[in-house]
């Protein structure tokens, strides 16, 4: 119902070059990969603290 086909990734591709231009795209990128590093080891920390209360 809701599957990407070619036609679709590459529309979407260009409309982000569009809005933010070729030089923004991978600042974009790597801010996002930082965020996404930062929640997982928030939430491995946290998973952590629970399995091993006492450790601390």
């Amino acid at each position: 119902m809701f599957g990407m086909g070619g036609p679709e990734i590459t529309l979407i591709i260009a409309a982000f070059i569009l809005l933010f231009g070729a030089k923004k795209i991978p600042e974009l990128a790597r801010g996002l990969g930082k965020g996404i590093r930062e929640f997982k080891d928030a939430s491995k920390e946290i998973r952590e603290n629970i399995e091993n209360p006492g450790k601390e």
